[in-house]
């Protein structure tokens, strides 16, 4: 087998991953309550590690979390806490351990209304774990930052 043969067929092993992986979380990330919060990553981490054969003591569970590195685990986190409306043309970034949830537009620079806002929280559940008032929102450029209500109890 030619080296050329061998990237190409590692770059179509790695786009499959990347996939495969991506529809996982995708599919399972609302499974795991409460949303928006390190309790639901920490249920899909572990429930990750049970379906690849892992038992869920302890060792286990950090053999998982090393074997999986921490750029993997980095980018799983950041799908995890990411949602894209599309009808809003809104992205969203909300990861709890973040000291605040980002909205920015997916279609340029646009000043995001307030009511899109509103409803892209109330949207995708984060209405009562973000102050819904644009008093305590700050807004840079494109991007509105809301902070945590209290950050204990997300």
């Amino acid at each position: 087998m030619s080296s050329m043969e061998q990237i190409s067929r590692t770059s179509i092993q790695a786009k499959a991953f990347e996939f495969a992986l991506l529809e996982l979380i995708y599919s399972k990330r609302d499974s795991f309550q409460p949303l928006w919060s390190l309790e639901s990553w920490v249920k899909f981490l572990i429930w990750l590690s049970l379906n690849c054969g892992l038992s869920g003591d302890r060792e286990n569970l950090e053999l998982f979390a090393k074997a999986m590195g921490s750029p993997l685990t980095s980018r799983m986190r950041k799908i995890f806490f990411e949602r894209a409306l599309e009808d809003l043309s809104l992205h969203i970034m909300a990861d709890p351990a973040e000291a605040q949830v980002l909205i920015m537009p997916m279609d340029g620079n646009e000043r995001i209304p307030d009511q899109d806002v509103v409803q892209a929280l109330q949207t995708i559940g984060l209405r009562d774990k973000v102050s819904l008032s644009s008093v305590a929102w700050e807004r840079h450029d494109s991007i509105v930052s809301i902070p945590w209500k209290v950050k204990s109890d997300i």
